[in-house]
This record gives structure tokens, sequence and C-alpha cells, in this order.
């Protein structure tokens, strides 16, 4: 069984604990978001749990666990977003700097195998134009060069609920541009070259858009065969059903802080 920690909030970040407590406890509950009345029963006792996949924009919370996942012979790899963004568009990410920081001390205590670099969502604006996101994402592979072999993209999809947030940008003078086709084309290819100027391949993350033309392929952040390649387990999962139709992930069990132990 895959554990994803989770998609649905940044639990490194802030249930580190939360978390630490139901993996000595053995198991966590977890609640249908459509159906917050219908509760499942996760097995966490290391038995059960094949991997462990962090999604996180800060794991600092999680350094000090590192060991005990380590002793209960919990296998894991992170999910990192790593973005420059200016703080009109994400005022509550992490400061570059201390990103970086975070990232590079979080590889030096598991390996770069075990950190993936994600770079999404990429949301063009009148301040995070082309040109802003190939100035970033190259400057960003520079500093990451031999701490992470895989970086991760995707293109921000306006969801209604993301639509009212970027509305709310609109007070602050930020507004939403289309991305030329010319331009779309030469920001994919400056990101694949940059990755693999810096050791790093490069898939996309849920996209409807073929972008292989550009070197670079669709990918799976639940990732079976990456898992093999790092882990050497042979889990042979089938896609997750429960997620979008371009999302390559394979099967997991969500992993999800709730007031229920």
């Amino acid at each position: 069984m895959i554990i994803s920690a989770s998609r649905r909030t940044d639990i490194p970040a802030f249930y580190s604990e939360w978390l630490m407590n139901r993996l000595e406890s053995g198991y966590c509950t977890v609640p249908n978001p459509f159906n917050p009345n219908q509760i499942s029963y996760v097995s966490l006792i290391p038995q059960d749990v094949d991997v462990i996949v962090f999604w996180t924009r800060n794991p600092r919370p999680m350094f000090k666990h590192l060991k005990s996942l380590d002793t209960k012979n919990y296998p894991y790899y992170f999910l990192h977003t790593l973005m420059n963004n200016p703080r009109s568009i994400d005022p509550f990410a992490p400061g570059m700097d201390h990103s970086l920081k975070t990232f590079k001390e979080l590889v030096d205590r598991v390996g770069p195998h075990k950190v993936i670099w994600r770079y999404d969502p990429i949301l063009f604006s009148n301040v995070t134009d082309v040109e802003f996101h190939k100035r970033s994402y190259t400057a960003i592979a520079k500093e990451l060069r031999g701490y992470t072999f895989r970086s991760v993209i995707s293109i921000a999809d306006i969801y209604r609920k993301v639509g009212r947030r970027l509305h709310a940008l609109m007070e602050y003078g930020i507004e939403m541009t289309p991305c030329q086709e010319e331009g779309f084309g030469d920001l994919m290819r400056t990101v694949a070259d940059a990755a693999s100027e810096n050791g790093m391949e490069i898939f996309s993350c849920a996209e409807e858009i073929d972008l292989s033309p550009y070197g670079i392929y669709s990918g799976k952040c639940i990732d079976d065969e990456y898992i093999k390649r790092v882990f050497d387990l042979n889990l042979q999962r089938k896609k997750d059903p429960s997620q979008r139709r371009a999302c390559g992930c394979v099967v997991s069990e969500a992993g999800f802080p709730t007031r229920a132990p």
C-alpha cells in the first residue's frame, strides 16, 4: 500500500506531529471529502505500508522525525514544491532563500533520489509571464544541480474554486494573461533544456497538453516505476481512477489529519 501524505494539505509543514502519532498508533481514519460521515480506516503499520509519498512546500518540521521513519523501516520520498512567485501571488509560501536551504538540507539527510522538485503550477499573469518563468525555473534548476534528479511541472488549471481566488488578486493589480503558442513553446524548451543541463529528467503532471515535442513527457507523482528504481519494490499498481483523466499516478491511500484519531 502506498500512502499519499497528502494531496489535500501540507502534512510535513503543518501536521508532522499528527503523522508521527498516527504511525505510532498504526492507523489513521480518513473522511470521504464528499461525504464526511463516511470514514475509512487506513493501516499504517510498517508491514502494510510500501511507501509514503510526502507532498510539501516546507518539509523542515519533518526533519526531526526522519530518523524515526528510517528506524521503523518506512520507505518514503518527498515531492517538494519550490517556486519563486511574487508575494502578491503567493503570500504564504516560504521565501526562496529559506526554501532552497531547506531543500538542500533535506537532500543532505535523505539523498537526492528521495526528493523530487515540483515547479507548479505555472501561472501566467502580468507579473509572472513567460520571461519570468524562464528566468525563475532556470535559476532554481542551477541551484538544485546535484540535489535532485527529477523535476515535475504543471500548468495552472483555473477551476471554479481557484478562479475565485484569482479574481480576488485583481484587487492587487494581478491579471491573468493568455500565453501565446510561440511563447509557450519557448518556455517549455527553456525548462526542458535547463533541467537537462542540470542533471534532471523532467515530466509533466496531469497535463492534457502533449509536451513531448519539447522533451517533457507525462509523469506520475506517485510513480510505481520510480519506486521500483529507488526502493527496488515491484508494486505493479494501476492508475488511480479517482484522479483526473490526465493524472498518471498509481493507486494510493490518503493520509489526512482529522479530528478523529
